[in-house]
């Protein structure tokens, strides 16, 4: 299987490292696509040595074959995984505002679409948000999450990531 992973800028971007080490441990082919914002919380080298393949960081980025690979790794995955989606990256989502590698690739694909909430629970409930959300599943997303737990802010609160154990479970249960 091949997996195209967005990862977003969020505290719990740490878990989509986590989640590609499951999946390449599990057999699938991996590319990684990261918004300007998840490389202020986690590196693209991580991602570049878990998956063995350069990170799509750019949306002018090309590949030493001469492709864009936002589109190329399009074509090949089997399904796309966007962790953490943040408020900000589901509102350009829901738009279809295309101005970093994730939102490109999720435009681009044609594919099983996976998105995987995160942020703490006022912005969670709040209207904008929900509308997104709705927009989102509207357009073919699945929406994992987000759960009950332990937020950032310090407290528990329904906002909380989930954790990358479920979302290889329901990548790899339509394999």
């Amino acid at each position: 299987m091949k997996v195209l992973l967005g990862v977003g800028g969020g505290i719990a971007a740490f878990k989509a490292a986590a989640l590609a080490s499951q999946l390449v441990q599990a057999g699938c082919e991996l590319r990684v696509a990261m918004t300007r914002d998840a490389h202020r919380f986690i590196g693209a080298t991580t991602f570049a040595g878990l998956s063995g393949s350069q990170v799509i960081a750019s949306s002018t980025q090309i590949d030493a074959d001469g492709s864009a690979p936002h589109i190329q790794a399009t074509k090949n995955a089997d399904c796309l995984v966007i962790m953490p989606a943040t408020a900000s990256l589901i509102a350009r989502l829901a738009a279809g505002v295309c101005d970093d590698p994730v939102t490109l690739c999720s435009v681009a694909f044609r594919g099983r679409r996976i998105a995987c909430p995160a942020m703490n629970d006022a912005m969670w409930e709040d209207p904008s948000v929900q509308r997104n959300v709705d927009r989102l599943r509207a357009d073919g997303f699945e929406i994992l999450g987000p759960v009950e737990g332990h937020l950032a802010e310090g407290y528990a609160a329904m906002g909380r990531m989930i954790e990358p154990e479920a979302v290889i479970a329901a990548v790899l249960e339509r394999r």
